[in-house]
């Protein structure tokens, strides 16, 4: 591809590529970013084969960019919640009151963890309990990184939700 024709591409489609971009994630930097990633997909496919409808090309690519940083994002979400619910569950010394509600909250914890199908329980245990990494997890049960995120996944809205329940 001759670099005036990419550059002609670029002009006439890279700003209303870049509007549907930010409207669909609301951030015009990721928007941008994925819009160059665009454009130097086709440069590398243009190197190889023909394209016949390159403005197509560019508009599903940025749109599958999209959904793949979108999945990615969701996968992190799992590192980000329970936490924060799990270390309030324990505290040093908790008052008669304090020390029931735990006890309640742990009772909860355990029976939701116990309703979890037994690999997605281990892993949930592996990471979240004993702080094992993802990789380490997938590793130790010879699985693919992306299945212990998607069983974390599970396991966690599962926990959450039940923690959440009025007891």
């Amino acid at each position: 591809m001759a670099e005036s024709d990419l550059k002609r591409l670029f002009l006439k489609h890279a700003k209303s590529l870049q509007g549907l971009l930010t409207r669909k994630v609301r951030d015009p930097q990721l928007a941008a970013d994925l819009v160059q990633e665009s454009f130097l997909r086709l440069v590398e496919q243009k190197a190889g084969e023909r394209i016949d409808n390159t403005p197509a090309y560019l508009y599903r690519t940025a749109h599958n960019l999209m959904i793949d940083h979108l999945r990615q994002q969701q996968r992190r979400k799992t590192d980000l919640v329970p936490h924060e619910a799990l270390e309030g569950i324990v505290e040093d010394s908790p008052g008669l009151e304090d020390s029931t509600a735990t006890e309640q909250h742990m009772r909860r914890l355990r029976a939701a963890m116990n309703e979890l199908p037994p690999r997605t329980r281990e892993i949930f245990r592996l990471n979240r309990l004993e702080g094992l990494t993802h990789a380490e997890v997938a590793r130790r049960l010879d699985i693919s990184d992306s299945s212990v995120q998607k069983h974390l996944s599970k396991a966690l809205a599962y926990v959450m939700q039940c923690l959440q329940e009025p007891g």
